[in-house]
């Protein structure tokens, strides 16, 4: 049974999509599980669409599933095999996942943690045409990928960064060259998952300037969190997800309610907007 508050609230329809632009993701009826027990689901039942360069922002507490969501469009998770259960990224159902990830970047904590802390930032960002975390000795980068990963540090003003180990670096310039990675294939959507975990107030305000250039400049946003304050002005959408399943999924000013937040995390709550901003408290 879903919350009083949130039974109002439409789904979005499924919308036509140009013959030329293969929607980023489509799931239908989509259950992953994850470890020995099915009991609950990580995902449960999933539908969900998202457009190319659509900006949008997966909501929910700790545990709903956002980080099964990420990993199931990245292909490290996979969905239960079932009549009606079908996934599709870019408009395909199988990908070599070294492709698949060549054209999606992806900014994770996951990601941060394994970063070898003496890898200067050019490595880490070089380690992108890899898929690893680091340049290793069997890893040949030519001087194109050389060049590239310059212009994805310049691109997000760390150019002084290629230099310096990661183990000398703040948090927010580590997360700013993980940001420059996921930038160095060019890619058409960067997926966020909790992207201010660990930063301190002045690295947030700098990685929320960041996903605003790199929304307005035209390439896809997906944002996974359970911070409202991170949702930027630009993400016109927004998904509520609690224990596996979408409660509500609609634009922004219509989700984001106190009714409807309150519902979602499970304590009453004030919701306060402030310069296209919005706060919790």
């Amino acid at each position: 049974m879903l919350p009083s508050a949130l039974l109002s609230v439409n789904i979005i329809p499924i919308l036509p999509e140009s013959e030329t632009i293969p929607p980023l993701l489509t799931l239908h009826n989509v259950t992953v599980v994850r470890g020995a027990s099915t009991d609950r689901p990580a995902l449960d039942g999933v539908t969900l669409r998202i457009r190319t360069g659509e900006h949008v922002c997966i909501l929910g507490p700790n545990g709903c599933g956002k980080s099964t969501l990420i990993k199931t469009i990245t292909r490290e998770c996979y969905p239960l095999v079932r009549e009606g259960s079908s996934i599709s990224i870019l408009g395909r159902e199988r990908w070599n996942i070294f492709e698949l990830r060549s054209l999606l970047g992806i900014v994770s904590p996951d990601l941060l943690a394994s970063c070898t802390t003496d890898a200067t930032g050019c490595d880490v960002v070089l380690s992108g045409f890899f898929s690893s975390t680091r340049i290793f000795p069997h890893h040949h980068p030519d001087p194109e990928h050389l060049a590239r990963a310059v212009a994805s540090l310049a691109r997000l003003g760390i150019a002084h960064l290629a230099d310096r180990p990661v183990s000398e670096m703040s948090s927010g310039e580590a997360k700013r060259t993980l940001i420059a990675r996921a930038l160095v294939h060019d890619p058409q959507t960067l997926l966020f998952d909790e992207p201010s975990n660990a930063l301190d107030i002045a690295a947030q305000i700098q990685l929320r300037y960041t996903m605003r250039k790199l929304a307005q400049s035209g390439i896809g946003i997906l944002l996974v969190t359970h911070h409202v304050s991170e949702i930027i002005p630009e993400i016109e959408r927004v998904v509520l997800l609690r224990e596996g399943r979408i409660l509500a999924d609609g634009p922004k000013q219509e989700i984001l309610t106190t009714g409807h937040l309150s519902s979602l995390f499970g304590v009453s709550l004030r919701l306060v907007q402030q310069d296209g901003q919005f706060h919790l408290y």
